[in-house]
């Protein structure tokens, strides 16, 4: 095996999930890495492999290793991203497809560890992928788990079932009080499989094999910052009886760098003549900062053509400026809602860079389904949330911005007899859209999305808490594989 050397720069393996909300933000902790003198290595597949060139190519200490995506029945052929799975249902056979990634990565791990002055000090690998926790044991090399969750949505939906056992047979309405959680939730809350008490779900053996390899793992690298969750990083440690490093925002981290360099470069030309960056400069001049919605549910939201009409008949009642990244292949617009609307919304269908569109000025609010991405990017950019969760924990992070961050308001969402979502309607979307953009409310929580924003850029600044946590990290990693051949367990 292949040692590092005291003059070799520290070597980082990378495995993100293959889904751009898992990917993005372990490559702008790869960038973050790299300008720090370390040595990057991603793990990627032949069809993920052009999407991460795209974003990494100009940089040199990081690396492609490209391994081959099986063929499992149960997914499309060619299907090697979730974003291109054509229901949820195929989520769980895509996870279980990755394990057959296990021999192509460990080759990888044999090679680089057999090469002189590359062995990794750690891998960092997607919650999603515990198997490698296995493949780095093999060659002693530590793991450290990627979460795309927040601190305090993990400490919730992994206790929740330690205090309130019999969620399945609580009211919607019935409020949920934890300890430490200050404000209350309710079961809908929470994903559909921790309370419908389906012992049977596809998730249940998933999150039980993500726990066991956490159990087994040196370490959580968490998108956050101390500012916003350092009250509950105890409670996240002692729940997974390991360390949290707070490293986040991530994507602000490049964003930082850039700012010190010439603004003319390739990436920035690129943006600055995308059409919806221009028809945002439009009303700019037209309406002024700050009067603009942005509407966008993710890359793995599901909604019928009934709901997304409703939605856009609720954005044209608003009377609101509004941007509007429409991901259904089967909806058709309403007769005449286009020409209705031409003037003061923009409906888009292909791909869109989301932070190049919450960091425009235009932008003075942002409907969306609350995945931990969109949350951060958003307070990231100072812009307050309309929170409309569709899923997963999105629940959870509607609720802490809203009762708990005090940055967003919520979608108002009925349920039907079995405490499913119903159609939300395009009165309560008009209204909801009209209260933050407009609102009381929404003045209060634009405020707070502002001081949010400035904390978030403070953190990844020089000397700031997630700049320094990067350093302890790499420091940490880096000395204890110098002296004891592998970093020393933090557990302990």
């Amino acid at each position: 095996m292949g040692s590092t050397s005291t003059s070799s720069p520290p070597h980082v393996v990378i495995f993100p999930f293959m889904a751009q909300g898992h990917t993005l933000p372990l490559l702008d902790l790869s960038k973050a890495l790299a300008s720090r003198g370390t040595r990057v290595t991603i793990i990627t597949t032949p069809a993920n492999a052009p999407f991460i060139l795209s974003k990494n190519s100009t940089h040199p200490t990081i690396s492609l290793s490209i391994i081959p995506f099986p063929k499992v029945e149960e997914l499309p052929e060619g299907c090697e991203n979730v974003n291109h799975l054509l229901s949820p249902d195929l989520f769980v056979p895509f996870i279980n497809a990755t394990k057959l990634l296990q021999q192509p990565f460990e080759d990888v791990l044999k090679e680089l560890c057999d090469s002189d002055s590359t062995t990794p000090i750690c891998v960092i690998s997607d919650m999603f992928l515990p198997w490698t926790v296995d493949s780095c044991c093999l060659f002693d090399i530590p793991r450290i788990v990627f979460s795309g969750m927040g601190v305090l949505p993990t400490v919730i939906e992994r206790n929740v079932s330690l205090h309130v056992p019999c969620i399945s047979s609580l009211l919607h309405s019935e409020p949920i009080n934890l300890p430490s959680v200050p404000f209350p939730l309710n079961k809908t809350d929470f994903p559909g499989f921790a309370w419908r008490g389906d012992e049977k779900h596809p998730m249940l053996p998933v999150i039980s094999e993500i726990e066991q390899a956490e159990h087994n793992s040196w370490g959580y690298v968490v998108n956050s910052f101390e500012e916003l969750e350092g009250d509950h990083v105890a409670a996240f440690e002692n729940h997974k009886e390991t360390k949290a490093w707070l490293v986040g925002p991530l994507l602000l981290h490049d964003q930082s760098k850039q700012d010190l360099m010439n603004s003319g470069s390739k990436d920035v030309d690129q943006k600055q003549f995308s059409p919806y960056i221009k028809w945002l400069d439009q009303k700019m001049e037209g309406v002024g900062p700050g009067n603009v919605i942005y509407v966008a549910f993710g890359s793995q939201s599901y909604m019928t053509d009934l709901q997304m009409e409703e939605i856009a008949l609720g954005l044209e009642m608003a009377g609101q400026p509004f941007i509007w990244v429409v991901r259904s292949r089967t909806w058709v617009p309403p007769v005449g809602w286009e020409d209705r609307v031409k003037e003061r919304g923009l409906a888009i269908r292909e791909w869109v860079d989301q932070r190049g569109i919450l960091e425009h000025p235009a932008i003075g609010g942002f409907l969306t389904h609350c995945g931990w991405n969109s949350v951060l990017e958003g307070l990231s950019m100072g812009v307050p949330l309309l929170a409309w969760p569709m899923g997963a924990e999105q629940g959870l992070n509607a609720r802490y911005t809203e009762m708990g961050l005090k940055a967003g308001l919520m979608v108002l969402q009925e349920r039907d007899a079995k405490d499913d979502p119903m159609t939300v309607q395009h009165n309560v979307i008009c209204d909801s859209v009209k209260e933050l953009m407009r609102g009381d409310q929404g003045k209060k929580a634009r405020e707070r999305a502002q001081e949010l924003g400035r904390k978030a850029r403070q953190a990844v600044e020089k000397g700031g808490s997630s700049d320094k946590k990067l350093d302890e990290l790499i420091e940490c990693l880096t000395l204890k594989t110098r002296i004891q051949g592998r970093p020393a367990n933090p557990k302990g």
